[in-house]
C-alpha cells in the first residue's frame, strides 16, 4: 500500500497486541488513581447508555470566546480538547454515560477560508485539528485528545466521534475554462479542477492529477493522505440540486464547498489499483484510516454523517469494518449510527438485518428523524399527539420479521429533540420551562437511545441579533458557545436537575431501556369509556413492560387544561391489583394510586361492552409528565 496508509499499520498492530496482553492505564480522577483497562471495553448494550452531544468548538475552553457567546458567529470560537476535558466531572454527575464529539479531524485552512468550525470539512483524514488544542500543535492535540478519552472512560463515559464518508471540505475548486476557476457550480458533467493550497488558493499547475511530488506538498495542501489525491475519487460534478436519486440511485454533488467522494468508486478493470485497495478504494482508505482513529484514541463508537449519500452496501461494508476491527482489539460492541435524514424506510436501507440488499448487518442504528419530525411540536401541544402514537406503530409493522421482540427496536434508534442542523432549539424563547422538561421525560421514557444536545441543560435559547431578539435564520443560531454563558456549568440548575432525575430513573428501571412500548386509551370520564388521546394539546400516553413489570409513562400536552382520568394497564399483570407510584413528575407531583379492575370498552378498536379492564388514576397539571412505577 502507499506510505500514507502503511504509516497507520504500526500502530494498529500496537494496539492489537496491547489488546492481547489486556493492558491497564492509570487514570488520574478529582485527585485520585483510577485503573481503566485498554483498549477500552465496550458496554454491553447501548440502551444501558444516554448521549450528550456536543460541538467540540462551542461547548468549553480554557480561552474567552472570540465574540460574543449568544450572538451568531460563523467562524472558531475557541472551544478545546481540554476545555471539555475540564468539565468531565460535570458531565458525569449529570449522568452522561456517552459524549459525542463533532468531528475532530483536520478541516480546511486557514480560519477565514471557509466556516469551518463545525468540523466536517476534512482536508486530512489521518490528523487531528490541531486547532482544538491549547497551543495550535498537532502533536498537543493528540496528546490532549487521549487524555480527555482516558479520563472519560475512568469516570465510565463512552466516547463517540462524528465521522464523514461522503465527503472532504473544499480541496479543489472548479475550471470553467482556461482563465476562470469558481468554487461551486450547479452540477453538471465531471468537470476539471484545481487542488487549492493551504492558503486558499486554485493552483493552475496543479490541474487534475499534475500534483508535485507529496514530500514537496504542505500538510495544508489539497487533501490527505495521499492515497486520496485522485481527482477520479471524487464527483468533480458541481453541487448537488436535490435529494432525489439520479438513475443509479445515488443522490450527486457536493454540499456547496464540500467536495463529494466517490466512494463506490470501481477498481474492477484497474488491476495495480486493485491489487492496492481492493475493489472500492475509495471506501478502503477511509475505512483504514478510521480504524487508525479507534486504535489510537480507543474511540468507542462512531456517528456518521450524511450516510444516505452512500449506497447502502457500502454502508454495510463500513459497518462491519469497524465492528470487525474494534473485535480485534477488544472492543465487542463499537457502536455505529448515521444521520439518515428522511423517513422509516429509507432508514430500514441502513440499519440492523434490514440494511442494504444482502444478508449482512447494516450499522448499528440512526438518528431517529421520523420521531424528531413529530415528538417536539407534539410535546408543546402544536402538533396532535397521535403523531408520536404512529411513529411506533409504522415501527412495529416495518419490523415484523427482523428482530424477535419490538422491545428489540430501541437498539437501532438514537433519539433526540434539536441539535445542531436544525434553526432552533427544542427550547427556544417562546417555551416554557415545563414544555421543555415534558419533552424530555418522554424522550428518555420511549424506545431508543437518548441524546441531548449541549447546553439543554443549562437552557440555551439560541443565539440573539445584539438587541435580545433570537435569530432563527441560520445554523449559527443553535450553536452558542456554552462557556461563555455567566454560570455556564451550573450544576443547580432546574433542566440540570430535571435530566439528572430523569436519566437516575431510566438507569433504574430496566424496562424504560429494553421494553416494549404500548400507547395506552385514557378515559377522561367514568373510567369505563377508553380510547386513545388525540389532537392538539391531548396525551402521550404510554408503558414500557419488560417480563412482568410495567412502566406507565403520561404526558397533559395542554397549554391550561388540567387532565383528571384514567389510563388503561396490561390486564393479565394487573388484574390481581397492584398500587404505583409516581417515580418522576416534571412538577413535582408525588403520590399512590390503585389499579381498578372493571368491567368497559374501548374506542375505536373495537367497541365492545363487558370487557374486563384494568386501569390506573391519574391527575395531571398542564404541561406536566409523570412516570409511575410499581409500588
Amino acid at each position: 500500500m502507499p506510505s500514507a496508509i502503511l504509516e497507520v499499520d504500526a500502530p494498529i498492530a500496537e494496539t492489537q497486541n496491547q489488546a492481547v496482553q489486556q493492558s491497564t492505564k492509570q487514570v488520574l480522577v478529582d485527585g485520585r488513581p483510577v485503573t481503566i483497562a485498554s483498549p477500552f471495553p465496550s458496554p454491553t448494550d447501548w440502551r444501558d447508555q444516554w448521549i450528550y452531544f456536543l460541538m467540540t468548538d462551542r461547548f468549553n475552553s480554557v480561552n474567552k470566546t472570540k465574540a460574543q457567546w449568544d450572538q451568531k458567529f460563523n467562524f472558531r470560537q475557541g472551544g478545546t480538547f481540554n476545555g471539555i476535558h475540564q468539565e468531565l466531572g460535570y458531565l458525569q454527575k449529570l449522568g452522561v454515560r456517552a459524549i459525542w464529539l463533532s468531528p475532530v479531524l483536520k478541516n480546511s485552512r486557514p480560519d477565514e477560508f471557509a466556516f469551518v468550525y463545525p468540523g466536517y470539512n476534512t482536508q486530512d483524514f489521518l490528523n487531528l485539528d490541531e486547532r482544538f488544542a491549547s497551543d495550535g500543535k498537532r502533536a498537543t492535540a493528540e496528546k490532549e485528545l487521549i487524555a480527555l478519552v482516558d479520563e472519560a472512560h475512568a469516570r465510565g463515559i463512552y466516547v463517540v466521534l462524528d465521522i464523514v464518508l461522503n465527503h472532504t471540505g473544499r480541496v479543489f475548486d472548479y475550471q470553467l475554462d482556461s482563465d476562470t476557476v469558481v468554487d461551486s457550480v450547479p452540477l453538471r458533467d465531471p468537470m476539471h479542477v484545481d487542488w487549492l493550497n493551504g492558503l486558499g488558493f486554485a493552483r493552475r499547475d496543479w490541474e487534475d492529477q499534475n500534483l508535485p511530488d507529496p514530500a514537496k506538498l504542505s500538510p495544508d495542501d489539497a487533501v490527505w493522505p495521499t492515497d486520496l489525491q485522485r481527482p477520479d475519487f471524487f464527483r468533480r460534478r458541481g453541487s448537488k440540486v436535490s435529494d432525489a436519486p439520479d438513475a443509479s440511485g445515488l443522490i450527486p454533488g457536493d454540499f456547496g464547498t464540500m467536495r463529494q467522494l466517490v466512494a463506490e468508486y470501481e477498481a474492477s478493470n484497474q488491476e495495480s489499483l486493485r491489487a492496492t485497495y481492493g475493489p472500492h478504494p475509495v471506501l478502503t482508505i477511509l475505512i483504514r484510516a478510521y480504524e487508525y482513529l479507534i486504535a489510537k484514541y480507543d474511540i468507542d463508537g462512531f456517528r456518521i454523517d450524511t450516510v444516505k449519500y452512500i449506497r447502502p452496501d457500502l454502508v454495510e461494508t463500513f459497518g462491519n469494518a469497524m465492528r470487525e476491527f474494534a473485535l480485534s482489539i477488544g472492543k465487542k460492541n463499537f457502536f455505529t449510527f448515521g444521520e439518515i435524514y428522511d423517513n422509516e424506510k429509507q432508514i430500514n436501507r441502513f440499519i440492523g438485518r434490514s440494511g442494504s440488499d444482502t444478508d449482512g448487518f447494516g450499522i448499528d442504528a440512526a438518528l431517529d428523524f421520523p420521531l424528531f419530525f413529530v415528538l417536539p411540536d407534539a410535546a408543546k401541544g402544536m402538533a396532535p399527539v397521535e403523531n408520536v402514537r404512529l411513529v411506533f406503530e409504522n415501527r412495529k409493522e416495518a419490523e415484523k420479521g427482523l428482530i424477535s421482540s419490538h422491545g428489540e427496536a430501541g437498539r437501532y434508534f438514537v433519539s433526540f429533540l434539536d441539535n445542531h442542523d436544525q434553526q432552533t432549539r427544542f427550547n427556544h424563547p417562546a417555551t416554557s420551562p415545563d414544555q421543555v422538561t415534558l419533552g424530555l421525560a418522554v424522550l428518555f421514557c420511549l424506545q431508543g437511545i437518548p441524546c441531548i444536545y449541549y447546553g439543554t441543560e443549562q437552557g440555551l435559547q439560541g443565539t440573539n441579533d445584539g438587541n435580545g431578539h433570537p435569530t432563527l435564520d441560520s445554523l449559527e443560531s443553535v450553536r452558542e458557545a456554552l462557556w461563555g454563558k455567566p454560570g455556564a456549568f451550573d450544576t443547580k440548575n432546574p433542566f440540570y436537575l430535571a435530566i439528572k432525575s430523569i436519566a437516575e430513573l431510566r438507569a433504574k428501571e430496566p424496562p424504560l431501556r429494553y421494553g416494549r412500548i404500548y400507547f395506552r386509551p385514557v378515559s377522561g370520564g367514568n373510567g369505563r369509556d377508553f380510547g386513545q388521546s388525540f389532537g392538539k394539546g391531548g396525551l402521550i400516553a404510554f408503558s414500557r413492560i419488560l417480563t412482568d413489570r410495567e412502566v406507565v409513562v403520561v404526558a397533559n400536552t395542554s397549554f391550561d387544561q388540567l387532565f383528571d382520568g384514567s389510563v388503561l394497564v396490561d390486564f393479565d399483570l394487573n388484574r390481581r391489583g397492584r398500587n404505583f407510584k409516581i417515580a418522576y413528575s416534571n412538577k413535582g407531583t408525588i403520590g399512590t394510586t390503585s389499579v381498578q379492575v372493571q368491567s368497559g370498552q374501548i374506542f375505536p378498536v373495537n367497541g365492545a361492552s363487558g370487557m374486563a379492564l384494568a386501569s390506573i388514576h391519574v391527575s395531571l397539571k398542564p404541561q406536566e409528565a409523570q412516570v409511575l412505577v410499581p409500588a
